[in-house]
């Protein structure tokens, strides 16, 4: 007997599964938030260097006297295609009967978006402008260490503590993060924060998916994800009542620590208690699922039962064989893209102009209805038409953005929004196909691994966004604020075109061993699945129900 067919048996999404799954999606809600607070924290308002000597000196001219002193002291860019009024990083100094440009050592930021950030409070700006990006890169770098660390720590303590741990150290490190003004510290904290919210999201998304059965597995996984939407809202809606990013990191960290109190509330996953042998403690939980689900059972389900526990290979003897490797090297460039897309979008849209909040909450809204026509269409024209197809479109749509940018006025800004959400909106749907997808393409014995290795890989694309988001600080003019979006929207046709490669999944007979997967797209080696199948249940949800128990378990990273 299998434990799936244990749930079966109990109710595989019953009122005990609803309620539980409901406490775990929680999560992901501060995740989303982390995931892109220093997009908040570290945003540079626009500014310019300070006036030697005038202390009350502010970014807005106070009056006609300020203005003149504004310009005869701040030099214009050199570069008349500039989108700022001031040069950045000089100041005029007079010297006998000649002035020279300096370097500032002081600044004056506009308060308009920010009263404060931690980029204006440290003047990350000019020379130290770089700093900001390598602060979103050790974050996402913190992300992909907890994702390798507490996911084997999950495997080796259980779901429950990892979580409660995780809780424990998020809740420590970002609370703190609201109280340092030390560049190095303030980084290594955001490295800890950004393992942490992964060690809390990752074994509750994985403990939801091991208390559902077969059926409903794969509609469990995708709900999940846009609570990590709301997190999104949540942090658009109150940086734009603080204004201040203490308040705001405050404001995030702080009710995370109900996390804590996950150690009373949910039970560890009876699926790990039976490969660690703890039988007694599986069977206590889950005729407590029966109970709740008001499903009444004779006996016992687990125990004096041999429950089949499957263990798969490693994920490196797929790449011995260069079909696999091929095949492996195109979905981890596309992981890469939608992860850099996904995140870069995002921190480049308040450099587009218009209302920051604003276009924030926007990009966060849009998720929802970016996942449902993806949902509708997967199992109609197929993974891989699809997942090109959105690839294209969004790709698409980031490169028109150079048009309005270089040769529209100030009323085109609405429009270059506009193909950024699509553009945004089509990395998010994605980001559900290709979870599926590669959970498909891989066979059942490393399928596992895969999924882990390639969220790893996607970290990836997570680090390089910001930097790629700020090349517009060293690229001048319009040119330069079109740039990324350009890099973005060129890097996602060129992996939706690269995924036409791979073979079609839908509605096939899934690669169970590694020889499987090597023949897997071959005319004579792929059995389409009957009609019957296809209407009850599509055979690439049974395939999978393991691995979408691992979508986000990089524990085998």
């Amino acid at each position: 007997m299998k434990f799936d067919d244990i749930l079966v048996r109990i109710g595989e999404f019953g009122f005990y599964q609803r309620r539980l799954y409901l406490i775990l999606c929680i999560p992901a809600i501060s995740t989303g938030c982390y995931m892109m607070m220093l997009v908040y924290t570290m945003y540079t308002p626009d500014h310019r260097c300070k006036i030697p000597g005038l202390d009350n000196d502010t970014f807005q001219a106070q009056n006609d006297w300020h203005r003149q002193m504004i310009n005869q002291s701040i030099p214009v860019p050199e570069d008349p295609t500039s989108i700022h009024q001031y040069d950045r990083c000089h100041v005029i100094q007079y010297k006998s009967n000649t002035s020279s440009l300096i370097k500032c050592t002081e600044w004056v930021y506009d308060s308009s978006v920010f009263d404060e950030t931690f980029a204006s409070k440290l003047n990350l700006v000019c020379d130290d402008s770089l700093k900001t990006s390598h602060a979103q890169m050790v974050f996402y770098f913190g992300v992909l260490a907890g994702d390798v660390g507490f996911g084997c720590l999950s495997d080796v303590i259980g779901r429950k503590k990892a979580l409660v741990i995780s809780a424990v150290l998020q809740v420590t490190a970002a609370v703190s993060v609201a109280f340092v003004s030390d560049y190095f510290l303030f980084i290594v904290l955001n490295f800890l924060v950004g393992a942490a919210c992964h060690g809390v999201f990752m074994p509750a998304n994985v403990l939801s998916m091991e208390f559902t059965g077969p059926s409903k597995r794969v509609w469990t996984g995708i709900p999940i994800h846009m609570f990590f939407a709301v997190g999104l809202i949540y942090l658009a809606g109150v940086g734009a009542l603080v204004r201040h990013w203490q308040y705001l990191q405050l404001a995030v960290s702080v009710p995370c620590v109900v996390f804590v109190f996950y150690w009373w509330v949910i039970p560890e996953s009876p699926r790990w208690l039976l490969t660690q042998g703890k039988m007694t403690e599986a069977e206590d939980i889950i005729q407590e699922v029966a109970k709740k689900n008001g499903v009444k059972v004779q006996g016992n389900l687990i125990i004096g039962e041999k429950i089949e526990i499957p263990k798969g290979e490693r994920i490196w003897h797929v790449y011995k064989h260069k079909v696999l490797l091929i095949r492996g090297l195109i979905l981890f460039f596309n992981w890469i893209v939608i992860a850099m897309d996904y995140y870069g979008v995002t921190m480049h849209i308040g450099n587009l102009g218009g209302n920051f909040f604003l276009n924030q909450f926007i990009l966060a809204a849009v998720e929802f209805p970016a996942k449902i026509p993806s949902m509708l269409l997967l199992n109609r024209i197929g993974r891989r038409k699809l997942h090109t197809l959105i690839m294209i479109i969004g790709g698409g749509a980031l490169l028109c953005t150079i048009f309005p940018v270089l040769y529209g006025k100030e009323e085109l800004a609405v429009l270059t929004l506009i193909l950024s959400i699509i553009g945004k909106m089509g990395a998010t749907a994605a980001f559900g196909v290709i979870y599926m997808y590669t959970a498909e393409l891989y066979p059942t014995v490393v399928r596992n691994g895969a999924m882990g290795t390639s969220s790893c890989i996607a970290r990836f694309g997570g680090m390089a966004a910001p930097y790629i988001a700020s090349t517009g600080d060293y690229v001048s003019g319009k040119f330069g604020l079109a740039l990324p979006l350009v890099i973005f929207g060129g890097a996602s046709i060129t992996a939706g075109g690269m995924a036409m490669m791979l073979p079609e999944t839908l509605h096939r007979t899934l690669p169970e061993t590694i020889r499987d997967g090597i023949e897997f797209g071959k005319k004579k080696h792929d059995m389409i699945m009957d009609d019957v199948t296809k209407e009850v249940t599509p055979p690439q949800q049974v395939k999978t129900d393991n691995t979408q128990s691992n979508e986000s378990k990089t524990e085998k990273c």
